[in-house]
């Protein structure tokens, strides 16, 4: 119910008025240098440059968000990781290879982006050390290309460059087969390019032998050093039979990306393929092995399937980010695609066992006891743009769920979603993802007021340590900052701290940097469970 003139007035001068609460439209007297305006038009807290730094190479900037564009968003986030590495080279790039190591990013690709940019630098050491970790976060020939498409934009063929690449080639025979042959190419690039541009040396006799095959068109079968894998590869491209890529599977070890296209829409052949799959490849193929009829009701592949997605020591080593698993859930229960014509029928146990993978992986965390208001941004900004890179899931969705993960872990819990008011969300770790999304659909778009888990707190007289608040930080509706907010309800209870979950690659924050009981996280990070629990 829209507020009367009456109503409307008093905000304003009380507002003006009073010196512990000023308007989001303008900046916090005495703190005009530490705010700017943002996106949306409200003052909030300028991050440190490290902070922005965290929050593009775990979100990126892929897609933009409400308020931005992603061509702003990215060439802001690429000044920042410009002036981080003329800064501290090393500290960014080492920063970079925790991260993206750790699997706390959903994709790599911005790590990898600024890893060129490290290796482009005019600093030899820098250079020469985004190079020595360069296979930390280039793991996979697909990463390798990435990197060569933004480094030769950026950066000098220069002695230690070369040796950089050479040494990602230098790997044991059987790994580089396998890196050679399942990722061949990738957007314009490939192994040929990449060896000739960089001129690496083989370091073995198998290696050369590969290295010939890749640059001179597959010719060199004869070579008694190429490895196994090659001529198999080869005598199956050669006569393409369901028969023999299924012999090929079983006794050799080829993966899906290897096969000839037109074997992979036989059943059999992802039969094959299915028990030695990583979950990676997994999850992205349990549409298309559900759409042959490979998963299906008790199906042993349903079994093979439900059972990989369980093993959480797999999730871990794949590195398989809780968003990830959160968009492929979504994709696989609504039966098709968000491209393509491709329908299959969803099984409920795997449906299951996706929900059951997204809590497993995170890290295993101890309850700290401690009372929590979790407050997920329902605003506009939130459900009006889709997740950085993420195409089937908004900012509010992805954020509700990562709060649950906080829920799963601690008994003391209330969530709430707030645009310009605060209400309590029917949620429970319990839910599955359909459940959680159905309810967050049925919440009112508005304005942003980040202010508004403080204030409910203080009018419901609730009992909170911690108040996590997940929010694209374009707050700008309320009549007083969320800082202010959160000192009054210190004033009135004692205590109270603030974990600001940012969901969106910018360097806006409405946390206090001068404040020690303030903190700012990456509100996508899958470390951000474990970050709230131990602040």
């Amino acid at each position: 119910m829209a507020k009367n003139a009456t109503a409307r007035y008093s905000d304003i001068l009380d507002g003006e008025l009073n010196p512990k609460a000023t308007s989001q439209s303008k900046a916090i007297p005495g703190r005009e240098a530490d705010m700017q305006k943002n996106n949306a038009g409200g003052f909030s807290f300028v991050m440190d440059k490290w902070g922005q730094f965290d929050r593009f190479i775990i979100l990126g900037a892929e897609g933009g968000h409400y308020y931005a564009s992603e061509k702003n968003v990215t060439l802001d986030n690429a000044k920042n990781v410009i002036a981080c590495i003329k800064e501290d080279g090393k500290r960014a790039i080492d920063r970079v290879v925790e991260i993206s190591d750790q699997g706390r990013a959903f994709k790599n690709d911005p790590a990898i982006f600024v890893m060129a940019l490290a290796a482009a630098s005019e600093d030899k050491a820098v250079a020469e050390h985004a190079f020595a970790n360069l296979g930390k976060v280039c793991r996979i020939g697909t990463h390798l290309f990435s990197f060569m498409e933004a480094y030769n934009k950026f950066g000098k063929w220069r002695g230690y460059a070369k040796r950089g690449v050479a040494k990602w080639y230098a790997r044991q025979e059987d790994k580089l087969a396998m890196q050679l042959l399942k990722y061949q190419q990738r957007n314009g690039w490939s192994h040929r390019d990449v060896l000739r541009l960089a001129h690496v040396k083989p370091t073995t006799d198998s290696h050369n032998a590969m290295f010939h095959w890749v640059t001179n068109d597959r010719k060199h079968l004869d070579n008694a050093k190429l490895p196994q894998l090659f001529h198999v590869f080869e005598a199956l491209h050669k006569d393409p039979s369901v028969a023999n890529a299924v012999k090929a599977v079983r006794d050799y070890g080829l993966t899906w990306e290897m096969l000839p296209t037109q074997v992979l829409t036989d059943s059999k052949v992802w039969e094959a393929l299915l028990p030695n799959m990583g979950v990676t490849a997994l999850i992205r193929n349990l549409g298309r092995m559900s759409a042959n009829g490979v998963i299906s009701g008790l199906s042993e592949g349903e079994k093979l399937a439900v059972a990989r997605l369980s093993d959480a020591e797999a999730l871990k080593n794949g590195r398989v980010h809780p968003i990830t698993l959160l968009s492929a859930m979504k994709t696989y229960q609504q039966g098709r695609g968000d491209k393509g014509s491709m329908t299959w029928r969803a099984s409920q146990r795997v449906i299951d066992a996706l929900n059951d993978a997204f809590y497993a992986s995170f890290k295993n965390i101890e309850p700290s006891g401690e009372n929590y208001l979790l407050g997920i941004d329902c605003s506009g900004s939130m459900f009006g743009a889709r997740c950085m890179g993420i195409n089937n899931l908004t900012s509010a969705e992805a954020s509700a769920v990562m709060a649950l993960a906080t829920a799963k872990v601690e008994t003391n819990y209330w969530i709430g979603g707030f645009n310009t008011t605060m209400s309590e969300l029917k949620i429970s770790p319990n839910m599955r993802l359909y459940q959680v999304l159905r309810v967050m659909q049925g919440f009112n778009w508005g304005g942003t007021d980040c202010a508004q888990p403080m204030l409910h707190a203080m009018k419901h007289k609730m009992n909170v340590d911690k108040f996590c608040v997940y929010t694209d930080n374009e707050t700008w509706a309320g009549r007083i900052h969320p800082t202010q907010a959160l000192k009054q309800y210190r004033d009135q209870n004692g205590k109270g701290k603030l974990i600001v979950c940012g969901t969106s690659a910018t360097n806006f924050s409405i946390a206090d940097p001068k404040d020690a009981g303030m903190l700012d996280i990456v509100g996508f990070d899958s470390a951000a469970p474990q970050l709230i629990s131990q602040f």
